[in-house]
């Protein structure tokens, strides 16, 4: 039922980003990928903290889901072209090489789905090695597309 639900969430995302895509304002799609970055990194905090220090079974497997979530919704759609130039909530730091390289983008985007699939599905065992094993192939993805594609 869960997958269901995702999956049907999944499809009206897509449904509706199809058609806001072309009406959307550059600063309003790097405000959006910003926001969506900083969520991202709260969570991964959480199940960082969570590893680190007195862990909490049930904080982390909202992380990972919030995370995974955030992974499968589509984001690509905020990439619109001259969103390396500009400003959201802050200067964007994304490199103009990200439009060049869409398919190693996409290699990027699509390593950091799976492994934030697999994070959460990790985390609902409350195996703490195995989570803090998978955490650190998701930060890896993340690290792979930020080496590649992001100002410093």
């Amino acid at each position: 039922m869960k997958l269901l639900s995702r999956i049907a969430c999944a499809v009206v995302c897509l449904a509706c980003t199809a058609g806001a895509h072309a009406q959307m304002k550059t600063e309003d799609a790097i405000k959006f990928r910003q926001s969506a970055y900083g969520f991202l990194a709260w969570n991964m905090g959480k199940i960082k903290a969570n590893l680190d220090g007195n862990f909490n079974k049930e904080q982390v497997a909202n992380a990972a889901r919030a995370i995974a979530t955030v992974a499968n919704s589509g984001m690509g759609a905020l990439y619109v072209p001259g969103s390396d130039k500009g400003a959201g909530w802050k200067e964007t730091r994304l490199k103009s090489e990200f439009f060049a390289q869409q398919e190693e983008a996409g290699k990027l985007a699509r390593a950091f789905g799976a492994a934030a699939n697999e994070l959460e599905k990790v985390a609902a065992t409350g195996d703490v090695a195995a989570i803090k094993a998978q955490f650190g192939k998701t930060g890896e993805t993340c690290k792979g597309c930020h080496d590649k594609f992001r100002k410093d």
